[in-house]
């Protein structure tokens, strides 16, 4: 087996038994070696008395990134120490996704970095019509406008 198909099966064993990440609806969108992406929504039941996202459950959907990304090689793999830095709030009705990146290994230890981020995709209202009237993003002319490039800012994330 190779080194893709391994982290897909150990990804399918722990999703097996991982209830609190499906319980509290996330998605495991790509698995590969010392890389995951996993995505929830921000639901009614997830946001607190400020009407956000109630930071204990992006930090969940961190960690489960992260484990995730770290369970890829067929052995067992646990935090022991993590932090997380707040720069945006999750509002009801986004859709967050976290990338878990392993950076380093050494043995059974590692060191992971997870970005979460808001998915800025399309809009609600949005019409084919109004992304007609956008202008070309690079050059006269241009096909790209902010309509239908990609969503994804390479090196433009911000941790949510």
């Amino acid at each position: 087996m190779d080194a893709g198909a391994i982290a897909r099966a150990c990804a399918g064993r722990l999703w097996a038994e991982d209830a609190a990440s499906r319980d509290l609806g996330m998605q495991l969108i790509s698995i590969e070696p010392g890389r995951a992406i996993l995505a929830m929504n921000v639901t009614d039941r997830t946001v607190n008395g400020h009407n956000i996202c109630h930071g204990g459950f992006i930090f969940t959907l961190a960690d489960s990134a992260f484990a995730y990304a770290s369970n890829t090689a067929d052995e067992r793999h646990l935090a022991q120490q993590c932090a997380i830095t707040y720069l945006n709030s999750g509002r009801l009705g986004d859709r967050l996704t976290a990338r878990g990146v392993e950076k380093q290994r050494a043995g059974r230890a590692g060191i992971y970095d997870v970005t979460v981020t808001r998915d800025d995709g399309i809009r609600p209202g949005t019409t084919v019509e109004k992304l007609s009237e956008l202008k070309p993003a690079f050059r006269p002319g241009g096909s790209v406008t902010a309509g239908n490039a990609c969503p994804l800012n390479d090196g433009a994330a911000a941790v949510v």
